[in-house]
């Protein structure tokens, strides 16, 4: 498949997919009481708030002139814990709202390649474009929200179980935040992450598949040729 025609079906869906896992952020923050995301006009719909200039541009980037598919993630939405009305449950559920909404978007680009299989032969061009780019759209969501719920701070993994640890444990899981980006280095070099997170995605992706009735083998036969 042509260098362009892989960013224009991967494009859509990895914008949404870090955009509104920021928002998500915002969103929940504000309801518990933190307004800094909405008064810095994060909790809107343009992407342009929202890119980080390499996890949104160079990695993903990199990533589909090397292996054809695309990762990334968006600027943090910034949020200050003491304006929320209960710190240390609250952030747990900001943190969690991040890859409850990949997995709610991940579950609606399944749907889009059930109606890219509704649509058929009475418009293969269309029917097909909807297949790509669902495809697209649930292997990023699934692989962000995966990714996220590694518990290991910065990360949203690590702040829920943080939130969900007595205080003291707490406080020590997220003394390691500041060593955190160089064990998640650590990790990815490793390869051990991937060993952990393809378990994870495989279960991610049987449930969002399995809502809208989408066969596993087709999702993999439609990446085999996204990829190519």
């Amino acid at each position: 498949m042509e260098l362009w025609l892989k960013i224009a079906l991967w494009i859509v869906p990895v914008m949404f997919a870090v955009t509104l896992h920021e928002i998500a952020h915002g969103w929940v923050a504000s309801y518990f009481g933190d307004n800094t995301a909405r008064s810095l006009g994060r909790l809107k719909l343009n992407p342009v708030r929202h890119i980080d200039p390499v996890g949104s541009v160079l990695v993903p980037g990199l990533l589909l002139w090397m292996s054809g598919m695309v990762f990334g993630w968006a600027k943090p939405v910034p949020v200050n814990v003491a304006a929320l009305h209960n710190p240390k449950r609250d952030m747990g559920l900001v943190a969690l709202a991040g890859p409850a909404a990949n997995l709610v978007m991940a579950i609606f680009w399944a749907f889009i390649m059930k109606l890219g299989l509704w649509v058929g032969e009475s418009n293969e061009l269309f029917s097909s474009i909807m297949l790509f780019m669902g495809v697209a759209g649930v292997l990023i969501n699934t692989a962000l929200m995966m990714f996220n719920l590694l518990p290991l701070p910065p990360l949203d993994g690590g702040r829920v179980l943080a939130a969900v640890l007595p205080m003291r444990q707490a406080m020590w899981l997220m003394k390691l935040e500041r060593w955190g980006v160089l064990i998640l280095v650590l990790l990815l070099v490793s390869g051990l992450s991937a060993k952990v997170i393809w378990p994870m995605m495989e279960v991610g992706l049987a449930l969002s598949l399995s809502v809208a009735g989408i066969p596993i083998e087709l999702f993999a036969n439609v990446l085999a040729q996204l990829l190519s």
